[in-house]
C-alpha cells in the first residue's frame, strides 16, 4: 500500500511521467497505469486461482473417511499415511504431502475435531461441586515443631476453605 501511494504522490503532486515513475520505483508501466486509473480501495492482495490437482478426484472419498473417523474411539482413528495408502491403492499417484495438506486444511474448516462437542465450560450450580487436598503444614506451638496433615475443601462459586473441626 505504501507503493500505491508513491506512485500515486508522484504521479498527481509532482507531475512525473508514468515512464519516470517507473524508473524511480523499478515497476512496470503496465503497474504504475493500473495503480493509477485504479480506485484506492485497499491493499491489493495476490489471489491464487482454485486448481486441480491429482488429488481432487479424491476429496470426496477423504471427507467421507475423515468424517466416518470422527465418530470412532481414539485409538481407532485412521492416520494420514493409512488414508494415504487407501487412496494410493486406487490409482492416487500424487504425493503424500497433498493428502496431509488436505486433511489439515478440513479439520481446520471443521473446527478442532470436527464435531464441535470439544469444549466444556465449568460452570457449576452453587453446592453442586467442590474441591478437596490433602496438606501437610508446619506448625510450632510452645517452641515445640510438628507436622500437621490437614484437609482443604473449596465449594463452588466460594473461596473461603471450610474445615472439618
Amino acid at each position: 500500500m505504501a507503493m500505491i501511494g508513491k506512485v500515486r504522490r508522484l504521479h498527481f503532486r509532482q507531475k512525473k511521467s508514468v515512464r519516470e515513475i517507473a524508473r524511480i520505483t523499478s515497476l512496470s508501466r503496465n503497474t504504475v497505469q493500473k495503480w493509477l486509473r485504479a480506485p484506492v480501495k485497499g491493499e491489493p492482495k495476490y489471489r491464487r486461482g482454485a486448481m486441480s490437482c491429482q488429488l481432487t478426484a479424491f476429496h470426496e472419498v477423504l471427507k467421507l473417511a475423515l468424517k466416518v473417523d470422527g465418530h470412532r474411539p481414539r485409538k481407532q482413528l485412521r492416520t494420514a499415511h493409512a488414508l494415504y495408502a487407501e487412496i494410493k491403492a486406487a490409482e492416487y499417484k500424487a504425493r503424500y504431502t497433498r493428502v496431509t495438506d488436505f486433511i489439515r486444511e478440513w479439520r481446520r474448516s471443521q473446527g478442532a475435531g470436527g464435531s464441535g462437542q470439544e469444549f466444556v465450560p465449568l460452570t457449576f450450580d452453587l453446592g453442586e461441586a467442590f474441591q478437596f487436598d490433602w496438606s501437610e503444614e508446619p506448625l510450632v506451638v510452645g517452641g515445640n515443631y510438628y507436622k500437621v496433615q490437614v484437609s482443604h475443601m473449596t465449594l463452588c462459586a466460594s473461596r473461603p476453605f471450610s474445615l472439618p473441626r
